[in-house]
C-alpha cells in the first residue's frame, strides 16, 4: 500500500507539472493530478487510520510545496512568460481628427459592424449601422455620435 500511495503522489506531481508547464489551460492532466493526490490521501486514511492519513496528507502538501519552489526557482516562469510589449494606443476621438458628416473615405477592413477606414489622411475606427461593408468600399460619414464615427457605403442612397 505504501508503494501505491507514493506512486500516486509522484503521478500527481508529474501530472500537475505537465499541466502548469506544458499543457495550456486547466484540463484532464490537472484534474487527474488532483485526483491522484486525493486517492493517495483516501487510501492513507482507509488503510492506515487517522495518523497514517494525516501523514499522507502532509506528504502531499510537502511534495506540492517542494514542486512549487523548484518550478519557481528554476527560472521556468521566465522561459514561458510572454515578453512582448504592447505599444498600441487608443484611437483619437473624432473631434480631434476634425471629422464631419459627409466626409468620404474607403473601408480598409470589413465593417461588421466595426472596422477601420481611411478618411482624409488618417485611419479611424468606424462603424456601420445598416449593413456589412466590405474592405475597399467607398464610404461616407453619416453620423458622429460622441466618440463613434458611423459610415455608410456611397452606393447605398441609389
Amino acid at each position: 500500500m505504501v508503494a501505491l500511495i507514493v506512486t500516486l503522489i509522484i503521478l500527481g506531481i508529474i501530472l500537475l507539472a505537465l499541466e502548469l508547464l506544458v499543457i495550456p489551460g486547466f484540463g484532464i492532466a490537472g484534474i487527474s493530478g488532483i485526483a491522484a493526490f486525493v486517492a493517495s490521501i483516501v487510501i492513507g486514511f482507509s488503510h492506515f487510520g487517522t495518523a497514517g492519513g494525516l501523514l499522507v496528507c502532509g506528504g502531499v502538501l510537502l511534495s506540492l510545496l517542494i514542486m512549487t519552489v523548484i518550478i519557481l526557482r528554476s527560472g521556468t516562469w521566465k522561459k514561458i512568460r510572454l515578453e512582448t510589449k504592447i505599444n498600441a494606443s487608443v484611437d483619437d476621438i473624432p473631434k480631434n481628427k476634425e471629422y464631419e458628416t459627409g466626409m468620404r473615405g474607403i473601408a480598409l477592413t470589413r465593417l461588421a459592424p466595426g472596422g477601420k477606414a481611411r478618411i482624409g489622411d488618417s485611419e479611424a475606427e468606424v462603424f456601420s449601422r445598416d449593413c456589412i461593408i466590405n474592405a475597399g468600399t467607398p464610404v461616407e460619414i453619416s453620423e458622429i455620435e460622441s466618440n463613434k464615427v458611423f459610415v455608410k457605403p456611397l452606393d447605398m442612397d441609389k
